[in-house]
């Protein structure tokens, strides 16, 4: 492992992707690409300016001729299987992996898909959203939380002097379930098809708040340390937003898209399950999210 310049790689150029890869090549620090589709270039705007990733990306993991010091996954976890040949021409034993995903299960999940290096978690605090045009609109400053392990040394040097900050958190478990709350709530805009603007209404913000005080208790049983004002708080979030503000889940659901619902809400469910936590309002909308993206019908 290269401890100053580490090589670094990329699977999945989406709107995290896209970010992350651009923050890195404004600094010369161009990462290796790789995704489904050979883009000529990736593109992130943002309020001031833009920035031109060159491509092509690489989509034929049979070209990889070599391992990497540093692997960024930044797919869904319903796409985590889809990505094992990437991983596998990617990564050694060696190689840290640093997972850009939604969820508190992110090392569980690509587990079965290496050889034993080590997997970071990480908790992403920027709304990015991909465009028309196929360009990344990046509507906040990039900032990503990571737990203080060993191998967090390799992402802050790679992002070291980048517009993406780099905080370490020593309870990395309580950032990550704080995280987690937020995305549940937000899988409300799915079964409504509308953006943050509907939690100024007053009955969708009472329904959240019950909902986030359901979840509160699920992630504190699995040892998060949450105040009682965070399902305020993240009320308050949503309605700080602009009223066109959306989220990926609402926008794979736009899309057709399989829906991250088992990551982002079955989770809460399943949590509760196993602390005999009662969980009455994930047992009504967990199905609907389910069924929002899995069908049949």
């Amino acid at each position: 492992m290269t401890t100053e310049n580490p090589t670094v790689a990329l699977i999945g150029p989406g709107a995290i992707g896209t970010t992350i890869a651009a923050a890195l090549h404004e600094v010369g620090r161009t990462p290796v690409i790789c995704g489904r589709t050979a883009h000529q270039r990736l593109e992130l705007r943002f309020d001031g300016g833009s920035v031109v990733v060159p491509g092509p990306v690489l989509n034929d993991p049979t070209k990889i001729t070599g391992t990497f010091d540093l692997v960024f996954v930044a797919v869904k976890t319903t796409q985590v299987a889809a990505i094992a040949p990437w991983l596998n021409a990617l990564c050694s034993e060696k190689t840290v992996v640093c997972v850009l995903q939604n969820g508190v299960e992110q090392v569980s999940q690509l587990t079965p898909y290496l050889s034993g290096g080590p997997i970071l978690p990480s908790v992403v605090w920027f709304p990015a959203q991909r465009e028309s045009d196929a360009s990344v609109w990046l509507r906040a400053k990039p900032r990503l939380t990571l737990p203080e392990t060993p191998a967090t040394q390799i992402v802050l040097t790679a992002l070291r002097d980048t517009r993406c900050t780099v905080d370490v958190a020593q309870d990395f478990t309580s950032v990550a379930w704080r995280k987690l709350l937020q995305n549940a709530a937000a899988g409300l805009m799915v079964l409504t098809g509308r953006r943050a603007g509907m939690f100024s209404r007053p009955d969708i913000a009472e329904l959240a708040m019950a909902y986030l005080r359901e979840c509160l208790e699920v992630a504190r049983a699995a040892g998060a340390i949450l105040g009682d004002e965070v399902p305020q708080q993240i009320v308050e979030g949503f309605q700080s937003y602009p009223a066109d503000m959306g989220t990926s889940i609402l926008a794979d659901r736009q899309a057709g898209r399989p829906l991250e619902w088992d990551i982002r809400n079955g989770v809460v469910q399943r949590y509760g399950c196993v602390h005999n936590i009662p969980t009455p309002m994930s047992d009504l909308l967990v199905p609907l999210l389910a069924a929002s993206s899995d069908g049949p019908g």
